[in-house]
């Protein structure tokens, strides 16, 4: 790869909604210090992302990527699904 391109960057997250057609959001968890106290802190965002064939259910891990703007809030989309959600059967 030629060092002059920039590589997209890549996250991955806990679906939480796929209410939405081809769109999923998705929870991304950042452990941080706190500048002041010293204590690691958890930050949750959450994102917007495009999945094209609904491969991503509620519970799934994916991996996502970063791409143009899409629509007004969703700028990345489903890479690859890593781990699926274990269907509990209701009795």
């Amino acid at each position: 790869m030629d060092p002059q391109q920039k590589r997209r960057k890549e996250l991955i997250g806990k679906v939480i909604s796929d209410k939405m057609t081809k769109t999923v959001i998705v929870q991304t968890i950042r452990l941080a210090r706190h500048p002041v106290y010293e204590k690691v802190v958890r930050h949750l965002t959450n994102y917007k992302v495009h999945d094209e064939e609904s491969r991503a259910k509620t519970g799934d891990v994916v991996r996502i990527v970063e791409t143009r703007p899409l629509s007004k809030e969703k700028r990345w989309k489903v890479v690859q699904v890593v781990s699926k959600q274990k269907q509990e059967n209701a009795v």
